[in-house]
């Protein structure tokens, strides 16, 4: 699997603190280990046919996502559910 980013998602990422990014990192592994990890809470965001998802950092942050082809992933944007308004 080959994991993309937009420019959306890397500014979002440089501006959460420290411990966000290490949280971020610890689930970026299990997503590439497992993208249904139950610890990631991965689900598909409505409406349903949007093939937009997104899985948990932690209990306010979020990472949204879309597969593409070939199982490559695009992340999105991360942070509070409030990028859910963005999408």
């Amino acid at each position: 699997m080959k994991i993309t980013e937009t420019a959306q998602f890397r500014k979002s990422y440089n501006k959460l603190n420290k411990i966000l990014r290490n949280k971020a990192q610890k689930q970026f592994k299990l997503f590439i280990e497992n993208l249904f990890h139950p610890s990631l809470n991965t689900e598909k965001l409505e409406p349903k046919n949007s093939n937009i998802w997104s899985f948990r950092v932690d209990k306010h942050t979020r990472v949204i996502f879309t597969f593409l082809e070939n199982e490559n992933v695009l992340l999105l944007d991360i942070g509070s559910h409030d990028i859910y308004r963005k999408l």
